[in-house]
């Protein structure tokens, strides 16, 4: 190949040995091809002074072209099999120059003739032409560098930079968040004492759980998802040294979405944050030996919505959860947050001694329904009763688990045994359809002293369902809540007001 022009792939030789005769000649200007064997620049020719093709090595490829005529100019002949693969020639010779052999012909002949005979002339376009091709190279490499560096409009970066540009740009001085972690039942980094400060560090870790299932199937619980987590994190103000871990207890569907809730809600707070994933799967098979026997108490049977073992995730915590953790707080996710979480957390200082759980009244008059049958049998029995002197029965959307004192309850242990549960129920005469929240009721009605009772503005449920099918006389009773909302809870699909 000569180093003359690049050649086009799958040129003959004589095409090739033709055109370099011709730029040789002056006829026609050199070609710069691109690596399909586009032509990207061509050079007019340079005058010269007429002269037939001299014998050089440029002039050499006529002879591989067909015969020299009289004139100086080169006829065209059949190109012979010698020169349709030419050798690269460092010299800058024609590597189309054949050697004879069958099909060289004359022109092989006439190339070995002509080899060693100077050319003063070719030599000097030689160099003209790579002095060119130099020059237009230089060109086309400042063109391709002014292209991606400086562009139409100076912002040719890249999304991800663009990005990292902007966060820069409008990001706040707070301390950088951690990123989120995909391990389910993850312990944190290093073990915490009691009081849930970091060993040998002033790091405070708070620790909030929300089950997240089924989203794929729900755009309705899509958006109370994202209504609870952004009305949580944005109103969420932590000290420097407090870390806010967020648990989620999803299958894989649902976590994806949950993922993509987090990477648009996440970038703008302040504080610092875990994320840990819990695989349900992985949890109600660990849930199932705990819980089995309450399943017949507190759910309406299998493929029922409190069916699942799952929904009773928050009695059986304190073993399911890494003992590294000393207390939780399991949120629903029809919830939206007036407040700043670290409030609600205050709730633990104020849980009185023997207490494991913290927990607002049911606003709705659903154990009187319940407890019917107690009740008519014992007719002097708060059990059932609106508040402030009756004992409503709790409503699981708002939790305050204090893992270790669940732990250490010998109480707490002894209430989980079937045989245990077995007696409350037959003594209450209960039949439930609502998971945890259930159990706690009926505990709650023999042992109140392992509960700390919420104030409703914790757990401001909405629903009203009740008022309408027979117990509208007695609803608002259960209904009224004073004070100032902390947590709204649209239970039963109710609408939350808007801010």
């Amino acid at each position: 190949m000569s180093s003359l022009a690049w050649p086009r792939p799958g040129w003959a030789g004589r095409a090739l040995g033709v055109q370099l005769c011709r730029q040789a000649a002056g006829t026609e200007g050199p070609k710069i091809w691109d690596r399909c064997g586009r032509p990207l620049l061509h050079l007019p020719p340079t005058p010269q002074p007429a002269s037939p093709c001299p014998a050089c090595p440029v002039a050499a490829r006529c002879l591989q072209a067909g015969p020299r005529t009289e004139a100086g100019s080169c006829a065209p002949a059949a190109a012979s099999p010698a020169l349709t693969r030419p050798r690269p020639s460092r010299s800058g010779r024609g590597a189309g120059m054949a050697s004879g052999g069958p099909g060289g012909g004359q022109g092989g002949a006439a190339g070995k003739v002509r080899r060693g005979v100077p050319c003063a002339l070719g030599r000097a376009r030689l160099g003209s032409l790579r002095s060119h091709q130099c020059v237009l190279l230089l060109a086309g490499l400042l063109a391709v560098c002014a292209f991606y560096y400086m562009g139409s409009c100076r912002e040719t970066f890249s999304s991800a930079t663009r990005r990292l540009k902007e966060s820069r740009a409008g990001g706040t001085s707070g301390p950088a968040p951690a990123p989120a972690s995909d391990a389910p039942l993850a312990p944190e980094a290093k073990a915490k004492p009691a009081d849930g400060l970091s060993a040998g560090a002033a790091e405070l870790d708070y620790h909030v759980l929300m089950m997240f299932t089924k989203a794929d199937r729900s755009p309705a619980l899509q958006a109370k998802g994202r209504t609870a987590l952004c009305s949580l994190l944005s109103l969420a103000k932590l000290d420097e040294q407090e870390v806010l871990n967020v648990h989620f207890v999803s299958e894989e569907a649902s976590k994806e979405i949950a993922k993509n809730l987090l990477r648009e809600l996440l970038p703008g707070v302040t504080f610092k944050y875990k994320v840990i994933f819990h695989d349900v799967g992985v949890l109600t098979e660990k849930l199932f030996p705990v819980v089995e026997a309450m399943q017949k108490h507190f759910s309406a049977g299998s493929g029922t919505y409190y069916g699942d073992s799952i929904f009773f995730l928050s009695i059986a915590m304190h073993q399911i959860m890494p003992k590294e953790i000393s207390r939780i707080i399991q949120l629903d996710l029809d919830l939206k947050h007036k407040t700043n979480i670290r409030e609600l957390f205050e709730e633990f200082d104020n849980f009185p001694a023997g207490a494991v759980i913290g927990i607002a009244r049911e606003m709705q008059p659903v154990y009187r329904h319940t407890f019917w049958q107690f009740r008519r049998e014992n007719p002097q029995t708060r059990v059932g009763d609106p508040p402030p002197d009756g004992l409503p029965g709790f409503n699981s959307g708002v939790m305050l688990l204090n893992l270790d004192a669940m732990r250490q309850s010998a109480l707490y242990q002894q209430l989980l045994e079937p045989a245990a549960l077995q007696q409350l129920t037959e003594k209450y005469r209960f039949q439930g359809h609502l998971g945890d929240q259930d159990f706690f009721t009926v505990v709650g009605m023999e042992h109140p002293e392992l509960f700390h009772v919420l104030d409703c503005t914790w757990n401001r449920q909405l629903c009203t369902w009740w008022r309408d099918h027979g117990y509208g006389d007695v609803f608002d009773a259960y209904f009224r809540c004073e004070g100032h909302v902390r947590i709204f809870h649209g239970n039963c699909n109710t609408p939350i007001p808007e801010d």
